[in-house]
């Protein structure tokens, strides 16, 4: 059953407001140490939905900030491979199939140097995807939007991408019920056959003592 008009735009309100960049210090590590010091976000997202990832960073001296965003799956994806971030940085993608995101950062610290607390770099990262990864601007020039027109098609779309959830979340449902029925079925027929097998086999013991008593004289 679908929501009424009233609780998609509460919805709608919700997620604008959700929407915010994450900050955070990335530590500076040698070049044979990174791994220990590499700070990833994930996101789950659908099959053929648009991503707009930007990242800020702060100024670091000796210091170099690399960025590999991938999508697990069964055949791994990577998507944008960055070296040596500066500033600003930003990359529109859209996703091969569906599953996590991630945005894996490393602070590289020059040769020479040695590890301190003191070598690090914030570094802010913003994730659009979907309705929130288009260029708004490009579409109110293109197609000559005012401004109501404007918000009336980023909420549009944000609906859009909302019933799109719910009906991909109803198939998902409606496959684990399938499963969960189809485990029942074989759980019930399996538990059926055990049973005959341990009466059969309580059958074939009462004989066995049976034949063994009388061969020995034990019973008439």
């Amino acid at each position: 059953m679908l929501p009424s008009a009233s609780s998609l735009l509460a919805i709608v309100s919700t997620l604008m407001v959700l929407t915010q960049a994450v900050k955070f210090d990335l530590p500076a590590a040698l070049s044979d140490r990174t791994d220990t010091t590499q700070r990833c976000l994930s996101q789950f997202v659908a099959k053929d939905t648009q991503v707009l990832i930007t990242v800020n960073t702060g100024e670091g001296y000796n210091q170099r900030i690399d960025l590999e965003v991938s999508q697990d799956g069964p055949v791994p994806n990577v998507y944008t491979r960055k070296r040596d971030l500066q500033h600003s940085f930003a990359n529109a993608f859209d996703t091969i199939s569906e599953g996590l995101v991630t945005m894996c950062f490393t602070n590289t610290l020059d040769e020479g140097f040695v590890e301190s607390s003191l070598y690090s770099r914030w570094v802010e990262v913003d994730m659009n995807i979907g309705a929130e990864a288009m260029d708004y601007k490009l579409l109110a020039k293109s197609e000559k939007l005012d401004p109501l027109e404007l918000e009336l098609r980023k909420l549009e779309k944000v609906v859009q991408e909302i019933v799109e959830e719910m009906n991909y979340l109803k198939t998902r449902e409606a496959l684990m019920r399938d499963t969960n029925e189809s485990t029942n079925e074989r759980v019930k027929w399996f538990s059926i056959g055990s049973i005959l097998t341990l009466v059969c086999l309580g059958f074939w013991q009462i004989a066995y003592l049976r034949h063994y008593f009388r061969r020995k004289r034990l019973i008439d």
